[in-house]
Order: structure tokens, then C-alpha cells, then sequence
């Protein structure tokens, strides 16, 4: 008897329906809301075919499958021999709490009985929560993104108290130009839910996993689970652990959790950086399509698979 072929199966298609295009359409809703159009403006942009196009054009690149994969090059730069990968936790938790006067109850508690550390991660590192910096050094600042950039700004000024530190974009430090990543925000609001505390214990890698790839390529072959880290998150991780930039010849940290935009005009085509050079910590903002060899992208990682 001649088995009879299988029908093929056919893949099915996501609609705006499916939970993944739900998603999609938020981040859509969220973007046309926070452009406050008025009548005119909402009518011209309804009546663009360049608009239209152009979405659609978009959505085409950016579900594209492995972007960006010419942006890699070669690179032997690992991390300084004085870094011996991250210290004890308690210790960590007790430096964060002195440098920036905030609890470390609740982190103590939650290091007694850390998680399996995730796949691709160097260990364990204990970081400020923004909402607690922002109580604790700021409480008069309301506005989130005005809060991450204060917090950004102190963390400079506390890495300018302990060593010779330079700040390329100084005064630059400011809603308009920096940002976090969309999705380190979210991974951090799911932190925040199981670590309640003023300091927050993440599993993360300080570069070495994406080193000698820009930014961008970085961002496209994360883990499901993996995010960038942001400037504050960097720099406290600096604070904790200065060993990790101390010479030129060394791999030095992009911040892909964060994003730039040098004129304030809404360009974030740019990263901020932490890097080393002669006998100081420098931070600037470099373009996140420049592969380069002595850099790489410092990322965390979450327990779960981030949805």
C-alpha cells in the first residue's frame, strides 16, 4: 500500500489580534499618544501616503531576521587582569548602600537565596533602583525620564568623587538626549517586581559576549532573556568594581541599555559609553552602527524568558 503524502502545514500568520500584535499596536498607541497632535496635525498624517509607506517599510526591516550582521569585526580585547569577575554580593550590597545612602534590608535578604544564574551571565551584581535614588537624592522630580537622567548625573558625580573621571557629553545629560532602551525598561520593571528593595541584585555580563559588534547588531542577537544596560546600571557597576577599567588596553563597556540623540533632536542613532584613557574613566556617546574592536555591548539577563 503507496502511504499517502502529509498535507503541509502551513504557518500561520500574527494578526494585530494575537498577543504579539497586541503588543505591537501598543507600542504604536503609545508613540502617536505621546506626539500630542492636535486636530490638524492628527489629519495630516491620516492623509499621508508617505506615512503609510513608510510604516509598513519599517515593519518589514525591523522583523527582518539577522540585521545588521556586517557590523562585526574581529576582536581579542578582554577585560583587564585586575578584574576578577564581580565580588561577593554582600559586599556589593554594602558599598551601593554607603556610596549612594539608600537601604540594603530587603537586598540581603533576597542574596541569601539567589537564583540559578542565567545562561551567558558573569554573576551576580547589586545596583541602585532608580526609585530609590530618586527618593532618596531628588523626591522633588516627578518626570521618570527626568529622574533616570538625575540618577545618571549623580552616578558621574560619585565616579568623579573616588577617581579621575571626564565627561565628553557634559550637559547633555538630559531627557532630550538620553533614554532608556525600551526593553531594559521593561526588563527592569519586571525586576522591580520581585526585588521591591532600594538595591536590586541583576545576573548580567560586563562585554565580552558581544565584543567587536556595534550597538545595533548587539541588540539583534540578544538572548530572549537578555537586555542592554543602561548608563546608571554601568557606571554603579564601575562604582563597585573600578578594577574593570583601568588601562587603554582593555575592553571597554557600550551601555546599550541606553540611547543618545547629540542634538536634542530626536536622532538616538547614538549609545553611551564607558571607556578608559589616559589614567581617567571618560564617558561619551558613540554612533550604535560603529563595530569596533575594543568595545562591547554590557548586558543582563533575566531569570525567565522576557515576553
Amino acid at each position: 500500500m503507496i502511504p499517502m503524502s502529509k498535507k503541509p502545514t502551513l504557518a500561520t500568520s500574527v494578526t494585530s489580534r494575537d498577543p504579539k500584535g497586541l503588543k505591537a499596536t501598543t507600542i504604536f498607541t503609545d508613540a502617536y499618544d505621546g506626539l500630542k497632535l492636535d486636530d490638524d496635525r492628527a489629519q495630516r498624517l491620516n492623509e499621508s501616503v508617505e506615512f503609510s509607506a513608510g510604516l509598513k517599510q519599517l515593519m518589514i526591516e525591523c522583523s527582518t531576521p539577522d540585521r545588521f550582521k556586517d557590523e562585526e569585526t574581529n576582536s581579542n580585547y578582554v577585560y583587564p587582569k585586575e578584574y576578577k569577575g564581580p565580588r561577593p554580593i554582600i559586599e556589593q550590597i554594602a558599598a551601593i548602600a554607603n556610596v549612594f545612602d539608600i537601604d540594603p534590608t530587603q537586598a540581603l535578604v533576597y542574596a541569601k537565596n539567589l537564583p540559578e544564574l542565567p545562561e551567558r551571565a558573569e554573576g551576580w551584581f547589586a545596583v541602585p533602583s532608580l526609585a530609590a535614588l530618586a527618593k532618596k537624592h531628588f523626591p522633588e522630580v516627578a518626570d521618570p525620564a527626568e529622574q533616570y537622567c538625575r540618577a545618571v548625573q549623580l552616578v558621574h558625580t560619585k565616579i568623579s568623587d573616588s577617581r579621575s573621571f571626564y565627561n565628553y557629553r557634559e550637559g547633555g545629560i538630559i531627557p532630550t538626549q538620553l533614554r532608556l532602551h525600551t526593553r531594559t525598561a521593561q526588563a527592569f520593571a519586571q525586576i522591580a517586581e520581585t526585588q521591591p528593595g532600594d538595591i536590586l541584585i541583576i545576573a548580567a555580563q560586563l562585554g565580552l559576549c558581544h565584543r567587536g559588534r556595534s550597538v545595533q547588531r548587539a541588540r539583534e542577537v540578544f538572548m530572549a532573556n537578555e537586555y542592554g544596560l543602561g548608563s546608571l546600571i554601568t557606571g554603579s557597576i564601575i562604582l563597585t568594581h573600578p578594577e574593570r577599567l583601568v588601562r587603554s588596553e582593555e575592553l571597554d563597556m557600550d551601555c546599550s541599555g541606553d540611547e543618545f540623540a547629540p542634538s536634542a533632536a530626536g536622532d538616538w542613532t547614538r549609545c553611551p559609553d564607558f571607556h578608559f584613557g589616559d589614567d581617567q574613566v571618560r564617558f561619551d556617546a558613540s554612533r550604535v552602527y560603529g563595530a569596533l574592536q575594543d568595545f562591547g555591548s554590557v548586558s543582563g539577563f533575566l531569570g525567565s524568558v522576557a515576553t
